[in-house]
């Protein structure tokens, strides 16, 4: 990777007086797949619609392919394709038609989006529905004709928000292979926006963490893992876990954080040579029945948890609207 595709500097976007993206600067290499992680809420879609063009900045910069995106909107929008979280579709067309009709906004010549058309959907095992109506369509097979339709145009730079969005667990797998293929076998660079932590992990080269509007840490997926590397995190099963043995493990002196899972599971970051002691200690002196007890390496998760104090999952950006609606200090919630 050399030289870069997209170069971000103090890009700020406010809306009646809310800050949903706050002073952030990063930079996109050419070929890379860029992931901006976090809840709903955290400026992610509204860093992408501005990056396309789609809504301009209240202020900084930011260029693609070396054109501005003020200035040079025009030249932008002939280098990117977009995958919004709404597929943009008409039900009663086919797919090749819909494929068709959106090919020509680009005025391809006919004979070229026709080779086109057929190259992308044997690229997503889709010629044998092309004359089906897409209304008729799985969510999943759906989503990869929404995504070819961004590539009609064969741009340079492919905006992907929230892809996976709703989809069961084999669409989700079908699509992100699908984001590797074009990645690998066509150096597209990929801007993905994401809060799901494996999908992050499984694609990005750099992953930025958005909070808030924030951008509150920016490295690969190895290296931000490092940052919780000082300290341990075990996942326990109490068969009797209630809110008091709850309350009493996270006064225990290692530990760090805290989150229940369901009824008997509970997740614990703690730190120093006697975590594992310390914790086993709390739960038996209070009459906890620990069922199993393991040992887990830091994940993504745990690097937004040492960050931010609360998990990467849409109740956060729920709670921080109703937070906002009953007078609190919280924001409300921006895509």
């Amino acid at each position: 990777m050399g030289k870069n595709m997209i170069e971000v500097k103090n890009l700020t976007k406010e809306f009646n007086g809310i800050t949903a993206v706050d002073h952030i600067s990063f930079d996109v290499k050419e070929g890379e797949i860029f992931g901006l992680l976090g809840p709903n809420g955290a400026g992610k879609s509204t860093t992408i619609r501005i990056l396309c063009t789609l809504t301009r900045p209240t202020e900084g910069t930011a260029t693609v392919g070396g054109y501005d995106i003020v200035k040079d909107d025009s030249k932008v929008r002939e280098l990117v394709g977009l995958v919004s979280e709404k597929m943009i579709m008409y039900d009663r067309l086919t797919a090749r038609e819909n494929l068709k009709f959106f090919g020509k906004l680009y005025n391809i010549p006919n004979d070229v989006l026709d080779s086109r058309i057929k190259e992308m959907l044997e690229l997503v095992h889709m010629e044998e529905w092309q004359n089906k109506q897409v209304g008729t369509f799985s969510t999943g097979m759906k989503q990869r004709i929404n995504v070819i339709r961004a590539l009609l145009n064969m741009p340079k730079v492919l905006f992907l928000d929230e892809p996976t969005l709703g989809l069961d667990p084999q669409s989700s797998s079908e699509i992100r292979e699908f984001i590797r293929k074009i990645n690998q076998e066509r150096k597209i660079t990929i801007i993905l926006t994401t809060h799901m932590m494996l999908e992050a992990d499984m694609l990005c080269n750099q992953i930025g963490i958005m909070d808030y509007g924030k951008i509150i840490a920016l490295d690969t997926s190895h290296n931000l893992k490092k940052m919780v590397n000082g300290g341990n995190t075990f996942e326990l099963n109490i068969s009797n876990l209630n809110d008091k043995l709850l309350s009493l493990i996270k006064s225990a002196g290692s530990v760090k954080s805290v989150v229940r899972e369901n009824e008997t599971r509970v997740k614990v970051r703690a730190k120093g040579d006697g975590a594992f002691d310390d914790i086993v200690d709390v739960i038996r002196a209070n009459n906890g029945e620990i069922v199993s007890i393991n040992s887990l390496e830091p994940t993504l998760e745990d690097v937004f948890l040492h960050l931010t104090g609360h998990e990467v999952r849409e109740q956060v950006s729920d709670k921080v609207e109703a937070g906002f609606r009953h007078g609190g200090r919280a924001r409300p919630r921006i895509r």
